[in-house]
């Protein structure tokens, strides 16, 4: 064999060394981020887990890796049909956000997959979806989609899902309502219920204000009533301290001569009026007795 024949030899043999060597180098080693979990695997088996960022090594063509998300997952499930506890069927749109905080739990139970974990998340999701709507009224259930509706189905939830390794954050109802096809219909009768409500309350508030009125208007009588008692008692007693007075003033002849001499005064100078100021009295008028008997 000549020189060259065995340099190109050599060559080609130093060439398939290298890049045997490049591809166990490669297979040696592995790249965990930050945002994910590395599953370090020996014939299937969880041999160890990556959580931190760094550059790992492996035993190549034996141990394998399998990488899981560290962040938020999004799920969006599909519409389904739920039934009320007053057998109303309602459409439910909901979106689940989980996200994985036991990645050897989830590779042994799930397979480390995720499309087996969100088969999961809907079936359990949606039983527990089906199990709260199901102990309300369709009324409640329409009220309560704001907020009440995700809160109780988390609770209904609970750490079911800890055994998977999965941590379900919250669930959302994007839409929750009535099927279309008889929509008009029941939105009209809760109109109607709520109408029969308001005039229920109406009857009774104006029953009330009548109650109120009629015992303001008793008491008002009552009072009125009270009130004419005492004027006529002071009225009365007024009458009756004038008779005094009266009974006083005449009780000696000076004071009754006086007295009547006073009110014929008072009579004449209520005649004179005009600008006539002349008197024609009578000679037996007792205004005139009264000026005869001056001396």
């Amino acid at each position: 064999m000549s020189s060259l024949k065995k340099k190109s030899l050599a060559g080609i043999i130093v060439l398939i060394l290298f890049v045997f060597g490049v591809i166990f180098l490669l297979n040696s080693m592995f790249i965990t981020a930050e945002n994910e979990y590395k599953l370090v695997k020996k014939f299937n088996k969880v041999e160890r887990i990556v959580e931190n960022a760094c550059l790992g090594f492996k035993i190549p063509f034996i141990e394998t890796t399998d990488t899981l998300p560290k962040e938020i997952l999004f799920y969006d499930m599909p519409e389904s049909d739920v039934i009320t506890m007053d057998k109303k069927t309602m459409v439910a749109d909901s979106y689940v956000l989980w996200k994985i905080k036991d990645p050897l739990a989830f590779a042994q139970t799930l397979s480390s997959s995720l499309g087996v974990a969100e088969n999961r998340i809907d079936t359990t999701v949606y039983n527990a979806m089906k199990n709260v709507i199901s102990s309300h009224s369709q009324a409640e259930v329409i009220s309560g989609r704001d907020g009440d509706l995700g809160t109780a189905i988390m609770k209904n939830i609970g750490s079911s899902m800890d055994h998977y390794g999965i941590d379900l954050i919250s669930v959302e109802t994007k839409h929750l309502d009535l099927p279309s096809n008889n929509k008009t219909a029941v939105f009209e009768r809760m109109i109607s219920e709520r109408d029969e409500i308001a005039a229920t309350y109406t009857a009774e508030g104006q029953s009330e204000a009548q109650k109120i009125q009629n015992t303001t208007d008793k008491e008002i009588a009552i009072s009125l009533s009270n009130a004419e008692k005492d004027a006529a008692k002071i009225i009365a007693e007024g009458e009756s301290e004038y008779m005094k007075i009266l009974s006083a003033a005449y009780s000696s002849p000076e004071r009754s001569e006086f007295y009547t001499f006073i009110r014929s005064l008072e009579a004449a100078r209520a005649s004179l009026s005009g600008s006539d100021k002349t008197l024609i009295l009578s000679k037996d008028s007792p205004i005139s007795q009264i000026f005869y008997q001056i001396d």
